[in-house]
């Protein structure tokens, strides 16, 4: 086939043997789902590779083009706590690099193209509807301003896959990442005591993600304290917006930052920390208000990795990552408060701005309210127009106690107040990836061929800070007994 992307395989050629060449499963009849155009701009997909039915083939793995190196990655990780020390790509290959319109290296990956090696019985394939899922949810992360893989195509395979939900369509994702680098990839090598491979390992992380560490005193210690303050900000992004992953074990927290593997994730609606939705996370280790500190305590599996290179003194080893790990509240705390002010509509700092946050997120757990559409009315408050909010809470003394408080520190800021509304919108969504309209989307998708409820939500979710005519239905909530027993499922 020829050349779609420009590859240049830095992992392939600079990285044997943290990886197995492999080539993934035909697909018997390819049929092009989604394909997205803008993403592809980016990454300079050559035009005659947008054909659909060239991008089938290309997109399902049926023709290996010219200049990839298809890879099955070695990763270990915590699984629910539990240490697994060979995972791996069961069901992904990477297919390349690709140096993208902004000079980014980013990788090009195919999710769901059979089985590899690392399968460990598994069939390697995936099904339609959580090919789409990983669309629409790292699409709409996207338009968020939330770092993430992204989806670039969804081919349907022709054959069918069986899961314990059931038959579905089967289906191939690919997926573009900053890299495919995990924790889990770290712990793969220090499980087995290879130091010289951890160091590889770190030195090709430094040169991707961190270049300026290259030749400082301590590489390996900055590049622990840099992936530190990524997974912050990324957190605290995630709880701005309600967002639950409901999987992080150490083989899906990435060294660059980004949002990966959106399998049995969820969105929040009336806001509630122990709110749960995984069907697999039964004791609910990743819960909501549990994201942060296992965020921390997923850095800490990182640091165990990288104590042999921090220093050659393990004493002094252990003090220099315990510092890392033990900054970490404090810049999660920092970056979900920038967040915060922003929401609220501040401008400036002020000590109290902390409490005034905590305390509105209480009143939203206390009230049961939608915590999307409770902040977005929060703008129209700031406009003088209190009642969409007001409508709302069932304690309406303890809301008005608290919107004074609010008012009164907006107050004390210059500014407009139709300006103040205006931002706040611009951070504060109106749609996000409803999970009722989701599974309504990926139902009509998989059961009955119809990819237009897909493609609506799509749209919708592309321009979430705005009131588009038409957009309504999907800044509902949904019902309340539907949200109560709703649950996600892996579709592994």
């Amino acid at each position: 086939m020829p050349q779609p992307f420009r590859f240049d395989n830095s992992y392939a050629r600079e990285l044997d043997g943290f990886y197995v060449a492999w080539q993934p499963a035909k697909a018997p009849a390819p049929k092009l789902l989604h394909l997205n155009r803008a993403l592809a701009d980016e990454l300079g997909l050559a035009q005659d590779a947008r054909h659909p039915e060239a991008a089938a083939a290309l997109f399902a793995g049926n023709l290996v083009p010219e200049g990839a190196s298809p890879i099955a990655q070695a990763y270990a990780g915590h699984q629910f706590g539990v240490f697994s020390p060979q995972l791996g790509d069961g069901r992904a290959l990477r297919l390349g690099e690709v140096g993208d319109r902004d000079g980014r290296r980013r990788d090009v990956a195919f999710k769901g193209s059979g089985r590899t090696p690392f399968s460990r019985g598994g069939d390697g394939k995936a099904g339609i509807g959580p090919m789409l899922r990983e669309v629409l949810v790292g699409e709409g992360m996207h338009a968020l301003g939330v770092p993430t893989t992204r989806a670039l195509a969804v081919v349907a395979t022709g054959e069918p896959v069986f899961r314990d939900t059931g038959m579905q369509p089967g289906a191939v994702l690919t997926r573009v990442a900053s890299s495919h680098l995990r924790v889990g990839t770290f712990q793969f090598f220090a499980a087995r005591n290879d130091v010289a491979k951890v160091r590889q390992l770190a030195d090709y992380a430094i040169a991707r993600h961190d270049p300026a560490l290259a030749g400082t005193p301590e590489p390996y210690l900055g590049l622990l304290h840099a992936v530190a303050r990524r997974q912050a900000a990324l957190i605290a992004q995630w709880m701005n917006v309600g967002f639950i992953h409901g999987v992080m074990n150490t083989d899906n927290m990435t060294i660059s930052g980004e949002t990966i593997d959106y399998g049995p994730c969820a969105f929040m609606e009336a806001y509630d920390p122990g709110a749960v939705f995984s069907s697999i996370d039964q004791q609910g280790r990743y819960a909501y208000a549990n994201q942060p500190p296992i965020a921390r305590w997923n850095l800490a599996r990182l640091a165990e990795c990288l104590l042999p290179l921090i220093d050659d003194d393990a004493d002094r080893s252990v003090a220099k990552a315990m510092e890392v790990i033990d900054g970490f509240p404090q810049w999660f705390d920092a970056a979900l408060l920038r967040g915060q002010r922003s929401k609220l509509g501040l401008r400036t700092e002020r000590p109290e701005d902390a409490d005034l946050a905590m305390d509105w997120l209480a009143l939203l757990e206390s009230q049961q309210l939608d915590i999307t559409l409770a902040w977005r009315r929060l703008a129209d408050v700031a406009e003088g127009r209190d009642a969409s909010l007001r409508d709302e809470l069932v304690d309406r003394a303890a809301g008005d106690a608290w919107l004074e408080r609010w008012k009164a520190r907006c107050a004390a800021e210059d500014g407009d107040p139709a300006d103040r509304a205006r931002a706040m919108r611009s951070v504060n969504p109106l749609v996000i990836p409803r999970n009722h309209r989701v599974e309504e989307a990926l139902e009509a998708a998989a059961e009955h061929d119809d990819l237009a409820p897909f493609e609506r939500l799509l749209a919708a979710l592309q321009r979430p800070y705005e009131a588009v005519p038409g957009a309504e239905r999907y800044a509902e909530p949904a019902p309340r007994e539907v949200t109560a027993n709703y649950r996600t499922f892996c579709g592994t």
